[in-house]
């Protein structure tokens, strides 16, 4: 045996004397309430209502009485707030809710979108074929328009191709193609 193993059974064997004939006689004193002064209150968090409801029940108002008396017991609410709802809604209450995650990058403005044509300002009002072309009639507001195939309307708009049921016009500032239904045969 190493010397650490007699060690612990001299200490096993000696714990086991005290536990066998060591003394069990209670202690026949009894401890008896001390007196105290009463001490200056510091100042609370406790609203104004409830301190002034509190200081008619101290120690003091009670020395008359003939002895210390059990103060009026105040809300939670009023000590610390209503700290549940704080808590769950994240504001600094006692359980205040602390996020160090660090906030998104700020995302780029997307890219203004590209120019398009306006809609087409043209209704169509009939068609005809005359000598094997087609031409088409148009209205824009008060007025008129005859148009054949690569004809211009006001400068602005180049007729590409008469091809029932579509009118295939190109909006000329922006090189931009636009169809106009014209419908089937008659």
């Amino acid at each position: 045996m190493k010397p650490r193993h007699l060690l612990l059974g001299a200490a096993l064997a000696g714990a086991a004397l005290l536990a066998i004939f060591g003394d069990r006689s209670p202690e026949v004193e009894v401890a008896e309430a001390a007196e105290r002064a009463p001490r200056p209150r510091a100042a609370s968090p406790v609203p104004s209502a409830l301190a002034a409801a509190t200081a008619a029940a101290t120690p003091a108002a009670a020395e008359g009485s003939g002895g210390p008396r059990i103060l009026a017991l105040i809300p939670r609410e009023a000590l610390v707030g209503d700290s549940e709802a704080a808590f769950r809604q994240g504001e600094s209450g006692v359980f205040g809710r602390q996020d160090w995650t660090p906030p998104p990058p700020p995302q780029p403005a997307p890219p203004p979108a590209p120019p398009s044509a306006p809609p087409l300002p043209f209704t169509f009002i009939g068609k005809a074929v005359a000598n094997g072309a087609w031409e088409v009639y148009l209205t824009r507001g008060d007025r008129t328009y005859v148009v054949h195939d690569k004809s211009l309307i006001d400068g602005t708009y180049r007729v590409d191709a008469i091809a029932p049921p579509l009118l295939t016009l190109t909006y000329l500032p922006l090189n931009q193609v636009q169809q106009l239904n014209i419908g089937v045969f008659d």
